[in-house]
């Protein structure tokens, strides 16, 4: 009998300390040969990466199969990748894992997986444009609901702060790039949701800044009439560093509230750049409030002590177990499903409970 992978959706609404954890429902995976996979991340050289492979290695261990793991040195090496995942399809393996840094520049090695007859699964990032076919199951978390959880955290502990402003206020938003599902999701589910909510309350927003986002997102606003800015800044390559100098363009301006950086890079930049300005914190009175994104030591350590406001992490560990396992499933012929994966939002006050710690990865 054919087994279905049970899906796990993303809570779309939490507040600031308290965040209730769904669970995937647990199912045997036994591998029915010996198989092998290729896999490929979209850098091998992230903390953030590196626990996909932990998981990845761990989970090929207890199934007994072959899952090999590669990936580019940044996310911004996309020829890179598509050259890793072109030679992953010439080696023949029973099944690929990729996440994708470039949704449209694997377009073409995925129509060559499936004219090899060799499954895909797509983990962090899916493709929506991916040839008919080609990707038997996409492994992500709810990135657009999970940019909106960061904007509901953020914007209820700001919301008194601009309903008593006598000026706009500006929101930072960091993306460290334009151009892969993850990332342009979690940017635009923060942006819509905060201007949604800034609505309900009688505020006009206006969305400003990287061209990708002001012409995707569900009403840019005008900006001559708005009450608060949402700057978009996207740096020209993947660094903390680039993304340090775009969170130090606009955490110098007077206006400014509160920022976002939509993953660990954008997050670690904003955080290097504050260790000159020193203007972020948790009192929204006399500090911009931070969101972030991910994990990680820099991050971990800044929401524990109250630089960053809170973040939404993923379980990238997770991912890395159940792409093995979807490919093994795939390889017994065995039917199977997308898969949703779990988002919390952290703070200082919930990051040590039983349903956030084991998602924070170093």
């Amino acid at each position: 009998m054919n087994k279905k992978l049970m899906a796990v959706l993303l809570g779309a609404t939490v507040v600031a300390s308290t965040m209730g954890s769904v669970a995937f429902a647990e199912e045997e995976v036994v591998a029915n040969g010996e198989y092998t996979f290729e896999i490929i991340v979209k850098s091998y050289q992230s903390s953030y990466w590196q626990a996909a492979v932990k998981g990845i290695d761990s989970e090929k261990e207890k199934l007994g199969v072959t899952a090999n793991s590669n990936g580019p040195n940044a996310e911004s090496d996309i020829a890179d990748q598509v050259q890793m995942l072109m030679d992953a399809i010439n080696k023949k393996p029973d099944g690929i894992g990729l996440a994708a840094c470039d949704q449209s520049a694997v377009l073409d090695a995925l129509q060559a997986a499936k004219d090899a007859g060799i499954p895909v699964v797509l983990f962090d990032s899916g493709v929506p444009d991916a040839p008919e076919g080609s990707v038997y199951s996409t492994i992500a978390t709810d990135n657009y609901g999970a940019g909106a959880t960061a904007a509901e955290n953020l914007y209820a502990a700001l919301k008194d702060k601009i309903a008593a402003a006598e000026a706009p206020v500006r929101i930072g938003e960091v993306n460290q790039e334009a151009t892969s599902e993850s990332i342009t999701s979690r940017g635009l589910g923060f942006i819509d949701k905060f201007t949604e909510l800034a609505a309900a309350d009688g505020h006009t927003v206006a969305v400003t800044g990287n061209d990708y986002y002001v012409n995707n997102c569900k009403d840019k606003g005008d900006e001559a009439s708005a009450n608060i800015i949402i700057e978009v800044a996207v740096p020209a390559q993947t660094t903390v560093e680039l993304c340090a100098t775009e969170a130090s363009n606009i955490l110098n301006k007077e206006d400014v509230i509160g920022i976002f950086g939509s993953n660990q890079v954008a997050a670690e930049g904003i955080l290097t750049a504050n260790g000159n300005l020193g203007v972020l914190g948790s009192d929204p009175e006399a500090y911009v409030l931070a969101a972030g994104f991910d994990a990680g030591s820099t991050i971990k350590a800044a929401v524990a002590d109250g630089t960053m406001f809170g973040a939404v992490t993923q379980s990238p560990l997770a991912m890395g177990i159940k792409t093995v396992d979807v490919l093994t499933q795939i390889a017994n012929g065995e039917e199977v499903t997308d898969l949703p994966t779990d988002g919390y939002w952290y703070n200082a006050e919930n990051m040590e409970s039983d349903e956030i710690a084991p998602n924070l990865y170093d």
